[in-house]
């Protein structure tokens, strides 16, 4: 079934929605997590789209806040560093080249470095508009960023819409009053207000000082 928004501005995350990293990002995690002792499906659930000290400080409740600070830039250092298996998300640079003419920006837990890797690695352009690791004090699924994202936009929390993979990314665009299209199957369990299989379902059309996003 057909499904139409209308938005001023558009607010993408990263991770699972233009880029998939999933092969690298379980593969370093993993690494991570089995000196620990940890178990993989609980390090899985918790890892995607928050910043790297956030998800240790769930997994490892104990450890000193500095630990975590100290450690999730050394796991960048590698996460920047290793981007095999990084590739697009289908669509993903249609999509960007579609929302061109309309505000839009990043929003993702990535630094800054990690960001650009992995965009170049799947060889799509990075917009003018970002919000990375480095410009919130707060992780998702506090929606610090995205309210960021609108902000330097300058466009109303209401006329957003964010494109999202993970739970801790949902909740935090619906905690900033914005509507969320899930990217992927799996984006259906967080309750977005609609879900597309990838990006290659998505058509951006304008539409007075805005634009309309259908969804097929």
């Amino acid at each position: 079934m057909t499904q139409t928004f209308r938005a001023r501005a558009a607010l993408l995350d990263m991770d699972g929605t233009l880029v998939d990293s999933t092969a690298v990002v379980e593969r370093l995690w993993l690494a991570w997590a089995e000196p620990h002792g940890l178990d993989p499906d609980f390090v899985l659930s918790v890892v995607h789209g928050r910043q790297g000290h956030q998800s240790m400080a769930i997994m490892l409740p104990d450890r000193p806040h500095e630990a975590n600070l100290a450690e999730n830039q050394e796991m960048l250092e590698r996460e920047s560093g290793d981007v095999d298996g990084v590739i697009e998300v289908p669509g993903a640079a249609a999509f960007l080249n579609a929302l061109a003419p309309f505000p839009h920006a990043i929003v993702t837990s990535a630094d800054d470095r990690l960001m650009r890797a992995r965009m170049g690695a799947a060889e799509l352009d990075v917009p003018a508009g970002l919000v990375t690791a480095e410009h919130v004090s707060a992780s998702k699924p506090d929606p610090e960023g995205f309210l960021l994202g609108a902000a330097r936009l300058g466009v109303d929390p209401a006329d957003c819409i964010v494109f999202e993979d993970s739970e801790a990314g949902i909740q935090a665009a619906q905690a900033a009053g914005m509507r969320v299209i899930g990217v992927g199957a799996g984006s259906a369990v967080h309750a977005p207000d609609a879900v597309v299989a990838d990006l290659t379902h998505v058509t951006v059309s304008a539409d007075g000082d805005g634009f309309v996003l259908t969804l097929d």
